[in-house]
């Protein structure tokens, strides 16, 4: 089961010292070759992880990206169309284009299951193809 991955989890599992670090690993371990990375999510990700922890763990985060390790989606512009339409609808949760991302290529790829820590937003938002998405951790 293919699974989209969202921020906090990403930099959840790479910082030992996070309170989500052992759950943010067991769930990536669990879908090793089976999670997908909006590429916006990739950029935030590096930008958090360059800003927090330094330059190594940013370039361990982009090297397992060109290792294979990570598999990127690149958004189109039908998913741009889509990402305005989910940031305004959902204006008052402050939902961006990182979140959006998540949500359009869940909806692309017909995918039912996001790793995220952010349950406020992802339970919210009702997704075209299911009525809600299955949140882990």
């Amino acid at each position: 089961m293919t699974i989209v991955v969202d921020t906090g989890v990403l930099l959840a599992a790479i910082d030992a010292d996070d309170a989500d670090h052992d759950a943010s690993v067991a769930v990536l371990d669990r879908h090793i070759g089976q999670f997908v990375v909006p590429a916006p999510v990739i950029a935030e990700t590096a930008w958090q992880l360059e800003h927090n922890l330094g330059a190594e763990a940013e370039a361990g985060l982009l090297a397992a990206v060109v290792a294979g390790e990570i598999v990127v989606i690149d958004l189109t512009l039908d998913d741009y169309r889509r990402a305005v339409a989910l940031i305004r609808q959902y204006a008052d949760l402050g939902l961006g284009l990182v979140d959006a991302s998540v949500i359009v290529i869940a909806e692309r790829m017909s995918i039912t299951t996001i790793a995220t820590l952010d349950r406020r937003d992802f339970t919210v938002v009702r997704p075209s193809h299911i009525g809600a998405f299955e949140i882990v951790p």
